[in-house]
């Protein structure tokens, strides 16, 4: 036990020697600090002297702690010769520290606390040591010996290593945590700045070189590139681990992030794409691109848990600034170097589709305006850089970029539709799944195809930055775009959807909310614009042309605002030739088929109103050259065709020149009166059918009809003539065969519709006589047996409404035509002639001078049955209507629908979408014996056939009502009582529409019977 006690002893004495020794040469190295040497040989032991074994206690920690201050004392007087030694001293220490820094963070005991401590300042100490020799570097640049280069080379690999191990771990170093960032914040810049120096001077070393030595690299010049290089890509290398590292680390490592991302992409402008071959840019843009959506995709998360609570415009910059720095870095990589770029198109692309489709998801809710607006301002521009920049390169090739519009915008067929009630009452529902798409699935992901619409936007609204094989590239992808619009789950969010939207540059740039249909109509416009300009117009003119008369409202209405667009804004040269190509196709549909043409919704009719639709926005010069081209050949059938169903639908005679307006009004009054004077007589069908061109018989007074909507045409140019030839047409229906009653009914159509606008032909004597004639034909007629003359109850309406300008005696028979003809039009139960009845009684009985206008009103009116059951009669709620209806004429100048009609419109649009539903599930053999009833017990009793007895009974019935209504005629024509013939065509009348209700119910029966 002596023995023991006395080794221990020795132990502890020497220990206490060692540390006094330790001591001693602190001391002595502080006094060293004090002298001011000026010999690089002096100064060499300081290296010597750093304890480089492993730390045992405090005292070395503190030992090479002294040594970096009295060094860092000398570097800053630049001694001559020096800076290799400054050099060693750093590297060693950074290697002695690098050895040692695991058993500081490990040790818990207390007695280890104050050397962890003392170690941390160490580890401060010669990061500032390490700065400071980066900017004496940067002073005197030295690319001569090659030890030294392999020196200072070693230095900058074992300082940026030593910031690495110290920004990972500062978490543990509490003492001195914030002094280390911003320490080796500096360390960063200036190895950044090192490198840029290094790249300078090699960039004039190499400029001389080449003019001496004919342009040859030498062994010296090769050794300095690579030396250059080495430094570079490992400082590139540190850098990235660090922005890794950062990006993780939370807010205390916001600085080193910012560095760290900045002094990269700084490094890579610099170098060469052989040495941008070694750091793999590809992976450091993939990681950008990775850190960005993660952000994102923690965001969407976040808020997802909280659908209720509103997202602070605070939050929502904390949450996108991160993401716009990872973009914006992104960019800078790519746009140097484009080529490594593309080989990961599939994610940069994915990455502006995530973020479109995202900002899509947050517009939806009230409670993320503010991260919607946030996003659409920060976010949005620079996503869609990541494409915009890949397009504008000409280092990536017209097949690549082809490559990525087909990948992004495909036409194949998409996975089962989203389901828009799920996007519209819960927003964040579907923000997770959004970032949970991989990139393989991408193309064919139904969810993301609202995005993937606001992407295509955004480029073609960027199109004017772009070169014009990128926007010929584009212009092809114009057909996905108008696939897409026609969609349900598409076009109905175009149409509901309220979106931000940047307008203007610079201090002027402002955030607008705006429907996103105006958004789609902008973009394409300014598409429009700039492909006007270059080689991708003649696509655009062609898939505008191939949809011109596209079925689908939205996109028709699309089309046809762009084309508007163009004739507002285009050269007289461009517009004319637009119109010129529209009137040949017009004229190429009618000579292909020429039947039915003036049938409501006939093809050659849509195309005439379109055509008449765009010249309405044509400067007056082309409406004349537009107007004389139909004019050429008068005497053409092609020609009279195409005028009369253009000037159906509209031709804007108006606003022809004053000239060419009066040839125009000269020309139809013309061919008017030659109609009627060559057809009024002769009351055969087959005079009429010979005097018209192919089918469209009647054309002039079709012209006439449709010129009156726009043109002045004084009361002098039409006389008495049209009610004799309206009375022709009214005795020429009734003897005319079945076949071409249709022919007739028109005609008297149009002669209806012109009498409406010309009032003065109401005060005439004919007129009496067209009001008894029409009054019979009217009544007597069974609209169940003969349904064309349904047709003319609309301008029947309008021509009843100018008789209150009449002067009609009490008393006489035309009161009681009047009545009869007013009970027919106001016991119409379909919504547009209830309209158009109530308009005319309206405007009737505001003018007129008869009394008891009641009587004019059936007890059975439609507006006198109540709304929700159409069973209960109640005559006091017609007056109600009427009263409310005059109301709101004389109120409202501007036609707006009501709260009430728009509740019901979509009511019933909630039941047509539902019977759809349903009819896409019906299997295809059972589809034929389906029926659209909504309730089953009717459904089934309309399949049950009725008996044969109820079937032949009808058909006698409507036989007798036809010798009955011949009768009628033949009564009338021998002018017998007026009286008693008016009130049995009354009774008759009514007879006629409960026959006819009963034929209707019977008929549907059979119907559904055989169709089942």
């Amino acid at each position: 036990m002596t023995l023991v006690r006395v080794v221990e002893s020795v132990i502890f004495e020497l220990l206490s020697f060692l540390y006094m020794v330790v001591e001693c040469r602190i001391e002595l190295i502080n006094q060293l600090g004090e002298i001011n040497l000026s010999d690089k040989s002096e100064l060499a032991s300081l290296a010597k002297w750093l304890a480089d074994s492993t730390c045992l206690d405090v005292s070395q920690c503190m030992l090479n702690k002294t040594i970096l201050h009295v060094a860092a004392k000398y570097l800053v007087k630049d001694i001559s010769g020096c800076l290799e030694r400054f050099v060693i001293l750093g590297t060693k220490a950074s290697v002695w520290c690098i050895q040692h820094f695991s058993m500081s963070l490990t040790s818990t005991e207390g007695s280890q606390e104050e050397h962890s401590t003392v170690f941390f300042e160490l580890v401060l100490a010669l990061l500032g040591f390490s700065a400071a020799t980066f900017s004496v570097l940067i002073k005197s640049p030295a690319l001569g010996q090659k030890v030294f280069m392999l020196t200072v080379e070693e230095f900058v690999l074992k300082q940026l290593n030593l910031a690495k191990v110290a920004i990972s771990e500062i978490k543990i170093i509490h003492s001195v945590a914030s002094e280390v960032l911003k320490v080796a914040q500096e360390v960063l810049n200036a190895a950044v700045r090192l490198c840029r120096t290094y790249h300078q001077t090699l960039s004039e070393l190499c400029d001389m070189k080449t003019e001496s030595d004919g342009g040859s690299m030498d062994i010296e010049k090769a050794d300095k590139v690579n030396y250059v290089t080495t430094i570079t890509t490992c400082t590139i290398e540190c850098l990235y681990e660090l922005g890794i590292l950062a990006a993780t680390g939370g807010g205390t490592l916001v600085a080193i992030l910012n560095v760290s991302w900045k002094g990269l992409v700084t490094l890579l402008q610099l170098i060469t794409r052989d040495v941008a071959a070694k750091v793999n840019v590809t992976n450091i843009l993939s990681s950008l691109i990775s850190l960005a959506t993660e952000s994102l995709r923690c965001a969407a998360k976040s808020w997802s848990s909280t659908p209720k609570e509103d997202i602070a415009l605070t939050e929502a910059k904390r949450t996108f600034l991160p993401v716009k720095f990872y973009l914006i870095n992104a960019v800078r990589i790519l746009s140097q170097y484009p080529r490594e770029a593309f080989t990961i198109y599939k994610e940069l692309s994915s990455c502006g589709l995530m973020i479109a489709t995202f900002g899509i998801s947050l517009s939806r809710g009230t409670h993320l305006k503010a991260s919607s607006e946030t996003l659409t301002e920060l976010l949005e521009p620079t996503s869609c850089l990541l494409l915009h920049t890949l397009f504008n390169s000409v280092e990536v090739e017209e097949e690549s970029k082809l490559q990525i519009l087909d990948w992004l915008f495909t036409d194949d067929e998409r996975s089962s539709p989203i389901n828009p009630e799920e996007l519209n009452t819960n927003p964040s529902t579907s923000m997770d799944e959004i970032f949970s798409v991989t990139c393989e699935a991408m193309p064919k992901t139904r969810l993301l195809v609202i995005g993937r619409v606001v992407l295509f936007l955004n480029l073609i609204r960027s199109s004017p930055d772009l070169g014009d094989d990128a926007r010929l590239a584009i212009s092809r992808k114009l057909g996905w775009l108008f696939k897409c619009l026609i969609e349900e789950d598409v076009y109905s969010f175009i149409l509901d959807l309220q979106i931000p939207m940047l307008y203007g540059s610079g201090p002027a740039l402002q955030l607008v909310w705006q429907p996103m249909f105006i958004s789609v109509l902008h973009a394409l416009k300014i598409f429009m614009v700039v492909a006007f300009s270059c080689s991708a117009w003649e696509e655009v003119e062609t898939i505008l042309l191939e949809n011109f008369l596209n079925p689908h409202f939205l996109l028709r209405e699309v089309v046809m605002e762009l084309w508007s667009f163009i004739l507002r804004h285009a050269e007289i040269e461009m517009v004319n030739d637009i119109i010129g190509k529209l009137c040949l196709i017009l004229k190429s549909m009618v000579l292909v088929s020429s039947e039915h043409v003036l049938m409501p919704g006939s093809a050659q009719r849509k195309m005439a109103r379109s055509i008449s639709n765009l010249l309405s926005y044509a400067p007056p010069s082309v409406i004349d050259q537009a107007y004389n081209s139909f004019h050429t050949d008068d005497r053409s059938p092609l020609a009279s065709i195409v005028n009369v169903i253009l000037l159906i639908e509209g031709f804007p005679l108006n606003m022809l020149s004053d000239k060419l307006k009066k040839l125009a009004t000269q020309r139809i009054i013309t061919g008017y009166y030659s109609f009627m004077e060559s057809n009024g007589k002769k009351l055969q069908v087959d005079n009429i059918s010979r005097s018209c061109s192919m089918t469209v018989l009647g054309g002039p007074v079709y012209a006439l009809s449709s010129a009156l909507r726009c043109l002045k045409i004084s009361n002098s140019d039409i006389n008495t003539k049209t009610l004799k030839f309206t009375l022709s047409l009214i005795h020429g229906y009734r003897s005319a065969t079945e076949s071409l009653k249709d022919i007739y009914c028109k005609l008297l159509n149009q002669t209806l519709s012109i009498i409406s606008n010309m009032k003065h032909l109401y005060a005439t004597v004919e007129m009496e006589e067209v009001i008894f004639e029409l009054q019979t034909l009217f009544s007597v007629t069974s609209f169940a047996s003969d349904a064309r003359l349904y047709q003319c109850k609309p301008d029947l309406a309008l021509f009843m409404a100018g008789l209150g300008d009449m002067k009609v005696a009490e008393g006489s028979p035309m009161i009681t035509a009047l009545c009869e003809m007013y009970h027919m039009l106001l016991r119409e139960r379909h919504w547009a002639l209830v309209h158009m009845a109530i308009s005319a009684f309206g405007y009737f009985a505001s003018r007129t001078t008869c009394n008891e206008l009641w009587r004019f009103v059936p007890h059975d009116a439609a507006l006198s049955f109540d709304i929700d059951t159409g069973s209960e009669l109640n005559e006091d709620r017609f007056m109600v209507d009427l009263k409310a209806f005059l109301e709101k004429e004389a109120a409202i100048h501007i036609v707006a629908p009501c709260p009430d009609q728009l509740a019901l419109l979509a009511s019933e649009a909630l039941i047509l979408k539902e019977l759809v539903k349903k009819s896409q599930t019906i299997i295809p053999e059972d589809s034929i014996s389906d029926n659209m009833e909504t309730d089953e017990e009717i459904q089934v009793n309309k399949k049950r056939k009725l008996p044969d007895e109820i079937s032949e009974g009808m058909a006698l019935l409507q036989s007798g009502l036809k010798i009955m209504g011949d009768g009628l005629s033949q009564w009338q024509q021998q002018n017998y009582d007026t009286m008693d013939f008016q009130k049995f065509s009354t009774d008759l009348s009514r007879l006629e529409d409960v026959i006819a209700h009963l034929a209707s119910l019977a008929e549907c029966r059979n119907v559904n019977q055989c169709l089942s």
